[in-house]
């Protein structure tokens, strides 16, 4: 059975934003990534934002693809960020070193700022 996800897409000062809830498991990482990525297209001049501010939980396959995403998008010169964390995600992702190599803030408004 597929463990429920939900993304929700939108465009504010040109920047893609992604907002992201409920749980990225071994049962929806593909799917889920694979629909990001078609929104996404070539990458070139794309600003993304994923917002985690509904996420519960992630696992191995889509840290990978957060990392993956951030390298096409450093590529085209473009920015990336990741806010709204809720504090178990924050602790993954810091826990790998996400933080370390994806600007990670507190707030979606804040990655607005720094993206603008």
């Amino acid at each position: 059975m597929e463990t429920l996800v939900e993304v929700n897409k939108k465009e504010e000062n040109w920047i893609t934003i992604f907002n992201i809830a409920g749980e990225l498991d071994e049962t929806n990482a593909d799917k889920t990534f694979t629909g990001i990525y078609k929104e996404i297209g070539d990458f070139t001049w794309k600003n993304i934002l994923l917002n985690l501010s509904g996420l519960k939980y992630l696992n191995s396959k889509s840290i990978w693809y957060i990392a993956d995403i951030f390298s096409n998008v450093e590529e085209s010169d473009s920015k990336m960020y990741i806010s709204n964390c809720d504090e178990g995600v924050k602790d993954v992702l810091e826990l790998v070193g996400i933080t370390t190599i994806v600007p990670t803030v507190d707030t979606e408004e804040e990655a607005i700022k720094a993206m603008s």
